[in-house]
């Protein structure tokens, strides 16, 4: 079943699927997500998924059971 994903702030939405992980959805959709280890250790690609709190999209996939996703990103100068 594909989800509908909303990135704020940017406004723009795109499907995936369940367990796809959201750091290549944002890339898909040409949103850029800044990363550091890709292991979820420096949590540069932190983000928040509406009603579910944070987390580094470099490890998560989209999770299974729901239509849509709103993932707020965070920007932070250093990254």
């Amino acid at each position: 079943m594909s989800v509908s994903i909303r990135f704020l702030p940017d406004d723009v939405t795109i499907k995936a699927e369940a367990g796809e992980p959201i750091l290549e959805v944002a890339k898909r959709a040409g949103i850029f997500i800044p990363t550091g280890c890709l292991m979820g250790s420096c949590h540069a690609c932190e983000v928040e998924i509406e009603g579910q709190g944070e987390i580094c999209a470099c490890i998560t996939g989209v999770p299974a059971g729901q239509q849509q996703l709103t993932i707020n990103l965070y920007t932070d100068d250093h990254w």
